[in-house]
């Protein structure tokens, strides 16, 4: 089997991405390709995954999120860098919980039944269950992972950062133990951090009652969206300035049903204008009546139980659910002449994120971080040089992260949950003395550990140094690979997770943990709604790669938006992407069976070339530049469209086409050049297009002349300035714009390129002439004309069609199929566009802002724009009046 023929074979002549894709991966992990060498020659580049949850399997945000950081990876290896890409999980502490105890009733049973232990076990279980999904969802993405080196946030190592970080912060006294109004989960028994809870508009009711004077004198009027917390109200509050409540000050009022007196107070947190001016205080229940329990050294009455049930404080109502108390209250309230009216109220209601049930404002005893001192060490950072500062790619995302920073409440760390970082905090069992520190205390049977755990976010805010060893600051990947060059992630965790890591990295590293922070959207459905279960509008990555294979999936992914924006999801542009593959495989097939054997060493480009091998090398020059800049400014979309448009229009649509005259012709010298310059453009091609297309573009690299192992170590192209000829990507450029000019007007008289017809080409000049007159083998093969005539003073005949292109003009004469009217109403049409373009150019130049501010050259590129623009606007009209006349 000759060499030629050998090629062939092993590119199918149709493209099949399953075939192409499997055991691809395989290859590229067992070769160790992915593996950072830890060479201290090199530069390093480092991006650590954001972990998924260990709670089910990737969707299609994550496959965007880490398509666009292997990208990056990918080129940074290509382009001589030590490149880390740190793989690892998150534990996923109450979502993973809910799961696996949801997985423990469906079989009977509970974690209590199980204890702590035996339940943690189970948790484990889990963890590498849905561990070794996501590794194989990794794997089908192409996902170019360090696998020796993946982490987890519970691994030793990283438990290890946790119990540090938490000492050394309750050290210094920004971790504390306290009693606060926190965000509670009464569904999952836990409490929740801020941004854990999602506001929702909800349609209540505002309920307005008397509280009568305890003095028998009258009554003071309050309003509530929650009367069941009426049970633990201490005080009423007026505003001191407030006439009409001034002489009630001091004085008690006494609360309905439960018949205890509570005092009037003043407080300037109360506002006169809204309802009646005076407002139930509940410390035990809200945030703000807790604010002024402390003011006014209120006592702290709950009348909730954990899971949302009123306690023993609620008296009659003991054991009922929240809600269901709340409908007997009103009644009882009602049937006591208390409640005087019912007013419907649209309001916003917290839920929990994990659980969706109603979040309850709790009294409880928690541990918070403080989070003032170490907000402002974070935003003073980001005040600093460029070098100390944290990039937000779009830029607009740092006022968000600073919006959020600058306006910062304590953070409660503490979870009543099993599976997680348990608190590194003891307690005596007689002296009630808290012992914090990274080992237990020595005589242990005294002490008792604090049986919550962190919240994840404690962990996940380490993620960048904690998965490189630290704190073991002298750990050979820690002083090579940290601080981090990128993180890619959505902009909806830049409060829950961006912002954590920079302000832990600044307090415990004294530096950003990571360059750039490459923000992207959420995808969304055709019609831009968030996917979600309950509009059953979710897509699954997997299903996209089964039908069109992972490098159409990526691609669309990393192409169908710009930096800081939503994606929409459409099974079509997918589509649309596959049959982009589809034409890079077939213009790839073409060029191998031409190939005849070519070896590496044999590719040569100093022979004699052709104007289209000039402007294709010319062309690539020109991509090269465009893709290497746009990826290196994170615009992905950009540099694919760079890449679709040389690939599909330039290389595909044209070379490829013109390659087949020297290729099928007797010049062996021209067929060398061809064959070379076709073998240097596709793996020059494939190299770009490899970080985006991995699977595809390491098939076809390997069936080229190439040297090393795999594309993935391949250099990334770099611009070669002696192939790059401007003179003939010029004449190139003109006989592209003939030869088109020729097919349209063919079609628009319907005579076929099987037909010959005359052809007549004016040319501007002499030196014109000779250039077209030197390649009219291209018009000859591409016009199919009976006739061609190339020359500087052509007598237009009477009934042609015409068209005008750069430094020439095209006459077809066609008697008997064109309609004189028809054909200057073309001309008219095409007239306008030309007056529209010099309009356009000269407005431009009048701006004297854009000639003092733009570049030299680009200011002379629309100059000479504008004179081309008003020689074929004249050649147009010139054309009118000779068919007028």
């Amino acid at each position: 089997m000759s060499e030629q023929e050998q090629n062939e074979v092993n590119l199918p002549p149709k493209y099949d991405p399953t075939a192409v894709e499997k055991g691809r991966y395989d290859y590229w992990v067992n070769g160790k390709f992915f593996e950072a060498e830890r060479n201290l020659d090199k530069e390093p580049f480092t991006i650590v995954i954001p972990p998924p949850n260990v709670t089910g399997k990737l969707h299609i945000g994550h496959a965007w999120d880490t398509t666009l950081q292997d990208i990056i990876t990918r080129i940074k290896r290509m382009q001589g860098y030590d490149v880390l890409y740190l793989p690892g999980m998150d534990h996923a502490g109450i979502a993973t919980q809910a799961k696996v105890e949801e997985k423990l009733r469906e079989q009977g049973t509970s974690r209590y039944d199980l204890g702590r232990e035996k339940f943690l076990e189970k948790a484990w279980d889990w963890k590498e269950e849905y561990a070794g999904f996501i590794r194989k969802q990794w794997a089908k993405l192409g996902l170019g992972l360090d696998y020796s080196r993946e982490r987890f946030t519970l691994d030793e190592g990283l438990s290890e950062a946790v119990k540090e970080v938490f000492v050394k912060l309750y050290e210094k006294g920004l971790i504390y133990r306290g009693e606060y109004i926190i965000n509670w989960d009464p569904a999952t028994k836990t409490a929740l951090s801020d941004i854990e809870v999602i506001y929702k508009d909800v349609q209540g009711n505002f309920y307005h009652m008397k509280y009568p004077l305890a003095d028998g004198s009258g009554y003071i009027e309050i309003a509530t969206t929650r009367p069941e917390t009426m049970l633990g109200d201490t005080a009423v509050a007026v505003h001191p300035e407030d006439e009409r409540y001034k002489h009630l000050i001091g004085k008690k009022v006494k609360l309905p049903i439960v018949g205890r007196e509570i005092e009037i107070v003043a407080d300037d947190y109360v506002d006169m204008e809204f309802g009646s001016g005076a407002v139930k205080i509940t410390p035990a229940h809200d945030p703000n009546d807790f604010e002024i329990g402390n003011r006014h050294s209120l006592e702290r009455v709950l009348v909730m139980n954990e899971d949302g049930t009123m306690n023993d404080n609620a008296g009659k109502y003991q054991g009922l659910d929240r809600f269901e108390c709340r409908k007997q209250i009103v009644k009882d309230l009602q049937d006591e002449g208390v409640l005087f009216k019912i007013e419907e109220h649209m309001h916003s209601v917290g839920h929990s994120e994990r659980s969706g049930a109603v979040v309850e404002p709790y009294l409880s005893t928690q541990w918070f971080v403080r989070m003032q001192p170490l907000a402002d060490n974070a935003v003073a950072m980001q005040q600093g040089s460029d070098e100390e500062k944290v990039h937000f790619v779009p830029d607009r995302f740092e006022k968000t992260y600073l919006r959020w920073m600058e306006n910062i409440r304590d953070w409660c760390i503490s979870r009543q949950l099993w599976w997680g970082h348990r608190i590194p905090a003891w307690y005596h069992k007689e002296t009630g003395e808290v012992y914090v520190g990274k080992e237990a205390p020595e005589d242990l049977e005294n002490w008792e550990q604090d049986t919550d755990v962190l919240d994840t976010w404690f962990s996940s805010a380490l993620w960048p140094f904690s998965t490189l060893n630290w704190p073991n600051t002298e750990d050979e990947d820690f002083k090579h690979f940290f601080p981090t060059n990128a993180l890619v992630t959505g902009y909806d965790i830049i409060f829950f997770w961006v912002a954590r890591m920079i302000f832990q990295s600044k307090e415990f590293n004294g530096k950003r943990p990571f360059k750039d922070v490459l923000i992207h959207g959420l995808v969304r459905d055709a019609e831009g709604r968030k996917m979600s279960k309950s509009l059953g509008n979710g897509v699954d990555p997997m299903e996209v790669i089964e039908k069109y294979g992972a490098d159409s999936l990526r691609y669309f992914l990393s192409t169908g938006s710009s930096p800081g924006q939503d994606l929409r999801f459409q099974w079509e542009k997918v589509e649309s992407t596959w049959n982009f593959v589809n034409k890079i495989w077939n213009a790839s097939r073409f060029a191998l069976m031409n190939m005849n054997g070519l070896k590496f060493e044999q590719i040569d480009l100093t022979g004699k070339k052709s104007v289209a091998d000039h402007w294709i090398l010319t062309r690539l020059n020109e991509t090269i530049e465009q893709v290497t800049r746009n990826v290196d400014k994170y615009e992905f979309g950009e540099a694919g469209r760079y890449l679709y448009n040389f690939i599909w229009d330039d290389f595909c649509d044209w070379y490829i086409e013109m390659a087949k005259l020297p290729l099928y012709g007797e010049d062996e010298e021209a067929k060398l050049t061809t064959r070379s310059v076709l073998a240097y453009v596709l793996d020059h091609t494939m190299r770009m297009l490899h970080p985006f297309m991995p699977f595809v573009t390491e098939e076809i690299w390997q069936q080229l002349p190439h040297e090393g192992e795999s594309i993935v170590l391949a250099s990334w192209p770099k611009v070669n300035g002696e192939l790059s000829n401007d003179e003939a990507s010029d004449i190139m450029k003109q006989l592209v714009a003939i030869i088109r000019s020729v097919r349209n007007i063919r079609a628009e008289v319907d005579t076929p390129l099987s037909k010959e017809i005359p052809i007549l080409i004016q040319a501007s000049d002499e030196d014109g002439r000779a250039k077209l007159e030197e390649n009219r083998v291209y018009i000859d093969r591409f016009c199919n004309p009976s006739e061609l005539t190339i020359d500087t003073n052509i007598q237009a005949p009477e009934k042609a069609m015409s068209a005008v292109v750069t430094g020439a003009e095209i006459f077809l004469p066609l008697e008997g199929l064109i309609d004189v009217d028809k054909e200057v109403a073309r001309l008219e049409a095409e007239l306008d566009k030309w007056n529209k373009e010099v309009e356009r150019v000269e407005k431009k130049l009048s701006n004297e802002g854009f000639v003092k501010k733009a570049p030299e050259q680009v200011v002379e590129a629309e100059k000479a724009k504008q004179k081309d623009y008003i020689d074929k606007r004249e050649r147009v009209k010139a054309r009118i009046s000779e068919l007028q006349g």
